[in-house]
């Protein structure tokens, strides 16, 4: 029960990863690895050093927080994490290059209802457009750039529910009679078997489009 388990809960990580690097100005000021270079360009869009830095910086500070002392370097190559972070990139901007060819956006209302209900503008429950202001200053973030991102991270979060109704939920009973466990591990293997299918339909997805963009990358920048 465990072993399989295991096996599928690598796809965890990688929906971590998508969910981390979609916020992308939490981290700014963190790396000193700027420069003018271009690590990859999707279509139009650009993917410049100190954008890959700092979600590199995010992610490795994410597994850091997970594993403690026993995150270091051999674990990182083990991981592949440089090339993950950077294709995590890549594949949220095919989502974002595919919404808006389908016309896919997020209208002003939407966007005001998901800062509004964040709990980290919040007091007492309530929005405070103030503490709202000062955590953007603090962070060197103008509203118009957090906006930005945030509309972004919403355009992708409705993309990937698209591609998610698209995928079939079958029957797992079957496979789950072979193995034996309690209610809630089984619980948490049938997530992690849809997590799996999920993933599957995403990459599938972003593949197929790739074909129709012109992507570039530098390698070198990364290494």
């Amino acid at each position: 029960m465990l072993k399989v388990m295991r096996q599928h809960a690598k796809y965890f990580y990688v929906l971590f990863f998508i969910v981390i690097l979609s916020f992308l100005f939490w981290g700014i000021g963190t790396v000193d690895k700027t420069g003018g270079d271009i690590v990859a360009e999707v279509g139009k869009h650009k993917i410049t050093a100190e954008e890959y830095w700092r979600s590199y910086e995010n992610v490795n500070r994410f597994y850091r927080e997970i594993y403690k002392e026993k995150f270091n370097e051999e674990m990182e190559k083990k991981l592949n994490l440089k090339e993950k972070v950077l294709d995590s990139m890549i594949q949220e901007q095919v989502l974002l290059v595919a919404a808006k060819e389908e016309g896919i956006g997020i209208a002003d209302k939407e966007l005001q209802e998901a800062i509004t209900h964040e709990p980290a503008f919040m007091r007492n429950g309530v929005f405070d457009k103030s503490i709202y202001v000062n955590r953007l200053k603090l962070m060197r973030i103008t509203v118009e750039e957090y906006e930005n991102a945030k509309r972004q991270e919403l355009t992708l979060n409705k993309m990937r529910h698209l591609i998610e109704l698209s995928v079939d939920v079958p029957d797992m009973s079957a496979n789950l009679q072979k193995l034996s466990g309690d209610e809630k591990s089984m619980n948490m293997l049938r997530e992690a078997m849809l997590s799996e299918k999920k993933e599957k339909a995403l990459r599938s997805y972003v593949e197929g489009l790739k074909r129709d963009i012109k992507i570039k990358i530098d390698t070198k920048l990364i290494s």
